[in-house]
């Protein structure tokens, strides 16, 4: 594995405007991701963890900024890149997966249209060549029937070759980086699995950095190197992923811990420990140790 840092994100800030004033959402977040590693970013919803991965290429909508920090992505800054420049980069050299497949596809298009497109547009292929380009990439991603796939149209596909071809379409131009956002939670356990897998078997292939973005901390180990865990806005623990399963730090990683349910223990002793209380509002955050309303340590 290069030692260097593909992305290395540095005391990051995003803030968003609202009509009773900025909100800091994410607030001095650190960490690198080198080639062929995968890290996973884990928390509770709202804890920032979509608006990190968004901030890195700029998708923060209109209301949201970055106030301080730094992306940089191969050793160049990302922070005041045009918005052309970050055009070229997304769908490029850095992909996206996300949570819902039917967002990321455009439902008045074939599937081998949505596919040529990104390889015409980033790559400059004719069109014959990217239609071929395109059924070798589904294939790729094992797609039964690929031929035929090629020919539908979004919703005459389930859920799980929705997925596909989004995964296929996020490597079709060969990214350094792929984020991933909830990729796997609206499907079924079993696809979720197999989705997971080819994942990883992927990454394996083509040393591809990636970030994972999930609540779920036991999907996230499927797949991930290492876990950065997100609170309110903050990270409060960042370790590879045996040590945060084995020897987690933090009491909000402890308490994530205890959620995972048993599945060793006797029937009838199987018991889940919620975190009391809620995540704060970003707007009222509590003074010192953000998690110190909730800890029970």
């Amino acid at each position: 594995m290069d030692e260097s840092p593909i992305l290395s994100v540095k005391n990051l800030a995003v803030t968003y405007k609202t009509r009773k004033g900025e909100v800091d959402a994410v607030r001095d977040v650190t960490f690198d991701i080198r080639r062929g590693e995968n890290l996973g970013l884990v928390g509770e919803s709202g804890c920032g963890k979509s608006t990190v991965a968004y901030a890195m290429v700029n998708f923060l909508g209109q209301n949201g900024f970055i106030k301080r920090g730094e992306v940089q992505f191969k050793g160049e800054t990302l922070r005041g890149r045009s918005e052309s420049d970050l055009r070229k980069l997304r769908g490029g050299d850095i992909s996206m997966v996300y949570q819902e497949p039917m967002s990321a596809l455009n439902p008045s298009m074939r599937i081998r249209d949505q596919l040529a497109e990104s390889l015409i547009t980033h790559r400059g292929f004719a069109q014959k060549d990217a239609y071929a380009e395109s059924l070798e990439a589904l294939k790729k991603v094992y797609m039964p029937d690929a031929e035929g796939v090629m020919t539908r149209y979004p919703h005459q596909l389930s859920g799980g070759q929705q997925q596909r071809v989004v995964i296929a379409m996020a490597m079709l131009n060969n990214p350094s980086l792929l984020i991933m956002d909830e990729p796997t939670t609206a499907l079924d356990v079993t696809v979720e699995a197999a989705v997971l897998d080819l994942i990883a078997e992927l990454q394996r292939k083509y040393n591809t950095a990636a970030l994972y973005i999930s609540h779920n901390l036991g999907v996230v180990a499927r797949v991930s190197d290492k876990f950065a865990v997100m609170y309110a806005g903050e990270i409060v623990e960042l370790a590879a992923s045996r040590d945060i399963f084995h020897n987690p730090m933090h009491p909000y990683t402890m308490g994530l811990m205890r959620c995972l349910p048993d599945v060793d223990a006797p029937k009838g002793t199987r018991t889940l420990y919620p975190i009391p209380g809620r995540v704060p509002s970003h707007a009222n955050l509590p003074q010192g140790c953000i998690f110190a309303p909730r800890c029970e340590q």
